[in-house]
C-alpha cells in the first residue's frame, strides 16, 4: 500500500477510535498558563436533556415551590418518609432518589450550586449544550470546547509536561464530545475494552510501523501517542479490573462509564480531564415526583457517582467531579405531567478539596415576580464562574480568560466552592 493511501486510511482509523483530528492544530497554541498541581483530575459529567434542578435540589423552604409545582413537588423532609426530600440545610433537600449522595454532603465533600447555568436565553437543547461545552454562550462560531482549550494552553500535569500522556483528556463516548474538541489530543472511546480490541491486529501493527518510520511531523507524533495509549491500556488490563471491596457500580451504561474512569485514574496513565454524559433528562411527559421516570434517572445518576467516589477512596483528595446540564426546566408543570425547557439549573461539585456540606449560590426565589420570563428559575451564577473556579483552584490555571474568551468575571465572583491552597 502506498504511504499516502495508508496514511489516509490511518487517519480514518484515528477518527474511528475517537482521536480528535483537530489535534493537528495544537501547535498553534502556546503554553501560556502555569502548571497545575501534580496529579489533579477533573471529571465532568453532563446530564443531556435539561435535568430538572427543582427536583434534584428541592427548595422545600420556599413556599412558592409547593404552590407552583403542585403534583410534581417533592414533599417536605419528614423522618421515616421515603418519598420526602432529604434535608440539607433547612432550605434545600436532595430528591429521595439521590439518597446515595446525602452522606457525601454530611461528610463535607459535596457542594450543590443553585440557580446556575448559561446566561443565554435559548431553549434549544442543541444550542444550549453547544454553548455550555464551548464555554461561549450565544457564540456559535467557537471551534473548540473549553476542556480542550484548557489542555491546549495549560502545562498542567507536571509529570506529563515533558512527556505528555495520551490519556490527558478522555471522553467515555463513541465520538469526541464538543467539550473536548480542539487542538489538544483527546481520546474518545465507548469502553476501555473496545479501544483495546479495535486497536489490535495486523492493520494496527502496520499503521504503527508506518508512523514510527515516518518523519517527526505532527502526524507522526500523534500516531505514536495513539499507540503508546494502546500499550498503556493493555498494561492496565481492563478485563481484570475489580473495584474497591464493597463497591458496586450500577449496571447502567453511565455506571459502567464511571467505573472505567476510576480504572484509568487508578492505573496512573496520566489522566487529567475525563468526561461522560448521560441522556434521558428531557421530561416533558409523565416526569413523576418521588417515583417515576425522573426518579429512576436520578437514582442511577446518584448511585453511579457515589460508587465512583467510594471506589476511588483516598484518591478523591486529588479528584473533583463537576456535574452540569444545558438548562433547567419550567417551575410549573405542563399539561402532560411533565415540565418544559427552562433557564437556570443546578450543579454538584464533589471532591476532597471542595467546600462541601453547604449549598452555594444565590437563591432568586420562586414567587411569580422573581421568575425569569415569568416561568423559569432565574439565573444568579454564570456557569463560567464555577468552571473558572474549578480550573483555577483545582487544576491551577492562572489565566482562565484564555479558556473562556469573552467572559469578564474575576476571582472575586467565584463562589467559594473549591478550597484555596
Amino acid at each position: 500500500m502506498q504511504r499516502r493511501a495508508f496514511v489516509k486510511s490511518g487517519a480514518l482509523a484515528l477518527v474511528t477510535m475517537g482521536l480528535s483530528p483537530s489535534f493537528l492544530r495544537r501547535t498553534a497554541f502556546g503554553l501560556e498558563l502555569p502548571r497545575a498541581a501534580r496529579g489533579k483530575v477533573l471529571i465532568c459529567l453532563f446530564q443531556r436533556g435539561a435535568a430538572d434542578a427543582l427536583s434534584m435540589l428541592v427548595p422545600h423552604g420556599d413556599a412558592g415551590y409547593y404552590s407552583a409545582r403542585a403534583s410534581l413537588a417533592i414533599g417536605r423532609p419528614a423522618r421515616g418518609d421515603g418519598a420526602s426530600a432529604l434535608d440539607l440545610d433547612g432550605m434545600f433537600g436532595l430528591h429521595p432518589a439521590l439518597g446515595d449522595l446525602a452522606p457525601l454532603y454530611r461528610d463535607g465533600i459535596l457542594a450543590p450550586v443553585v440557580a446556575v447555568g448559561s446566561p443565554s436565553a435559548t431553549r434549544s437543547h442543541f444550542d444550549a449544550q453547544d454553548y455550555m461545552e464551548s464555554g461561549t454562550p450565544d457564540l456559535k462560531g467557537t471551534r473548540d470546547g473549553w476542556l480542550n482549550r484548557y489542555l491546549a494552553v495549560a502545562g498542567t500535569c507536571e509529570a506529563c509536561a515533558s512527556d505528555p500522556s495520551p490519556f490527558r483528556g478522555v471522553a467515555m463516548a463513541a465520538q469526541t464530545p464538543r467539550i473536548l474538541q480542539g487542538p489538544s489530543a483527546a481520546i474518545a472511546m465507548s469502553s476501555l475494552g473496545d479501544f483495546t480490541v479495535r486497536a489490535t491486529g495486523s492493520s494496527a501493527d502496520r499503521l504503527e510501523a508506518l508512523y514510527r518510520s515516518g518523519t517527526a511531523d505532527v502526524v507522526h507524533a500523534s500516531g505514536t501517542e495513539m499507540f503508546e495509549a494502546v500499550k498503556m491500556l493493555r498494561a492496565a488490563n481492563p478485563q481484570q479490573y475489580q473495584p474497591r471491596a464493597g463497591v458496586s457500580y450500577p449496571r447502567s451504561a453511565f455506571g459502567q462509564r464511571l467505573r472505567e474512569i476510576a480504572q484509568l485514574i487508578k492505573a496512573n496513565v496520566g489522566l487529567e480531564v475525563a468526561f461522560a454524559d448521560v441522556g434521558g433528562w428531557d421530561t416533558h411527559v409523565n416526569q413523576g415526583n418521588a417515583t417515576g421516570q425522573l426518579a429512576t434517572r436520578l437514582r442511577d445518576f446518584g448511585s453511579s457517582i457515589a460508587a465512583l467516589i467510594a471506589d476511588l477512596g483516598d484518591r478523591m483528595t486529588d479528584v473533583l467531579i463537576l456535574t452540569m446540564s444545558e438548562f433547567g426546566r419550567t417551575v410549573r408543570p405542563n399539561g402532560s405531567g411533565g415540565t418544559d425547557h427552562g433557564h437556570a439549573g443546578a450543579m454538584f461539585v464533589v471532591g476532597g478539596q471542595v467546600n462541601g456540606g453547604r449549598v452555594h449560590g444565590t437563591w432568586p426565589g420562586l414567587a411569580r415576580e422573581q421568575l425569569h420570563e415569568g416561568r423559569d428559575l432565574a439565573l444568579t451564577t454564570d456557569f463560567r464562574t464555577v468552571f473558572s473556579e474549578v480550573l483555577g483552584r483545582h487544576l491551577g490555571a492562572g489565566e482562565t480568560s484564555l479558556v473562556f474568551p469573552g467572559y469578564h468575571g474575576t476571582t472575586a465572583d467565584w463562589r467559594g466552592v473549591v478550597k484555596t491552597g
